[in-house]
């Protein structure tokens, strides 16, 4: 053994033995203390180990404040919502995260569950989990409140997990709460895209195989059911392409091919492109671009399916005569914004909020022949969306009916 290592050695001896000489040294003056005033020795030796339990307990007491502050900080951290409540629902303790996902400034302790949090659902689930002792798990819709004060969580959705504190003695439980509104959602869009698409798809396939079943009988019908299979042969073209450009557009690992491009030319493009629907018609089309510097860096295919589906749209929706589309763009050092504007008959106003959904069809006032799949204004919504855009609508049913996109240069 170095001499380093024997000095260190002496000094944790002298150190310890300090230590024990104090201590013993504390012990006997309070022995002789207790002795002095008339207590026995077994009665003194019992003080004496009294009183050096609790002077470790006052010892142990900041060390035991210093870790329910450190885990009341982790809870502060996690994005789930906690509670801990008696068993007469009061709350014990509750972290900040629950109150900004209640959108309350703070969770008072102290109070009742049912004060603080506003809803039975989650009063009635603890209490649950406390009879039965067992662990709870239950995805809950905020209902709207009367209550004055109360947040704005109407129509939220929140998945909430209670337990029992099993090695409480005051019947004490647990509550975690977390936020589901935007899983919940999308797996409702999932659900409905899966019916919509469904229905979508069976209809033609039913009138194909319907006409199929035709022929066979009568095949005198040859020309007739061949131009309506091709017609909705078409139609589950159609929309399967527009199925798969939604899919493209949604996939955010599928970059844009952006790359500059006049506006202009696509609009005339996607005019000739839909001739056929609108030279018969007398549809007049008005187009105000500048005549320089018109241009706008995107992605060319997905811009003209935006051009193509909003000029198709109002002829679909307006088949008489003398229909003006108007189509238009203004720059400015930030963003451009493009208007697509027609004198038709309008959308009605209960249906405006909903136009940019898939599969929407609001009030039918044409003829079946020109049904579309339900798809072209969500695949232009997404497409401008995709470019970092916004698109709105708006609509005088008679007078003019725009849609406007709001893109950054």
């Amino acid at each position: 053994m170095s001499g380093f290592s024997l000095f260190l050695l002496l000094i944790l001896i002298l150190t310890w033995f300090a230590w024990w000489r104090q201590r013993h040294r504390h012990e006997k003056w309070l022995a002789d203390v207790v002795a002095a005033i008339g207590i026995k020795h077994t009665e003194a030796h019992r003080l004496v180990q009294e009183v050096t339990t609790a002077r470790l307990a006052a010892d142990q007491l900041p060390r035991e404040r210093g870790l329910h502050e450190f885990f009341e900080a982790i809870l502060n951290e996690i994005r789930q919502g906690v509670v801990i409540v008696d068993a007469e629902m009061r709350i014990l303790f509750a972290n900040q995260p629950l109150a900004s996902m209640l959108q309350r400034p703070g969770i008072h302790t102290g109070r009742s569950l049912i004060e603080e949090l506003r809803d039975h659902q989650l009063t009635a689930l603890v209490q649950q989990a406390i009879q039965e002792q067992r662990r709870i798990t239950r995805q809950v819709q905020m209902f709207s409140s009367k209550t004055a004060t109360a947040a704005n969580l109407s129509g939220r959705y929140f998945l909430i997990e209670a337990a029992p504190i099993l090695n409480s003695r005051v019947g004490a439980a647990w509550l975690m709460v977390q936020d589901v509104t935007e899983t919940a959602l999308t797996e409702q869009i999932r659900r409905d895209f899966i019916a919509n698409a469904s229905h979508e798809l069976r209809t033609p396939l039913t009138i194909i195989n319907g006409y199929i079943e035709t022929l066979r009988d009568a095949p005198a019908l040859l020309p007739r059911c061949l131009d309506t299979m091709e017609k909705h042969g078409k139609r589950l073209a159609r929309l399967t392409e527009d199925m798969l450009c939604i899919s493209r557009l949604e996939d955010a690992t599928t970059p844009l091919n952006a790359e500059p491009f006049e506006v202009r030319q696509c609009v005339q493009d996607a005019i000739d492109h839909l001739a056929p629907m609108h030279e018969k018609r007398d549809t007049r089309f008005v187009l105000d671009f500048p005549k320089k510097n018109g241009l706008l860096q995107g992605d060319r295919f997905y811009w003209d399916q935006i051009f193509t589906n909003l000029i198709e749209n109002a002829l679909k929706e307006n088949l008489q005569p003398g229909l003006v589309i108007t189509l238009s763009g203004q720059w400015s050092d930030t963003e451009c914004v493009l208007k697509v504007s027609d004198n038709g008959t309008g959308i009605p106003a209960h249906d405006l909020p909903f136009v940019f959904k898939r599969f929407f069809r609001g009030d039918k006032h044409h003829s079946s022949a020109v049904k579309g799949t339900g798809l072209g204004l969500s695949i232009v919504k997404r497409a401008v969306e995709a470019h970092h855009g916004t698109i709105t609508a708006t609509s005088q049913p008679g007078l003019a009916t725009t849609f406007t996109m709001t893109v950054p240069v």
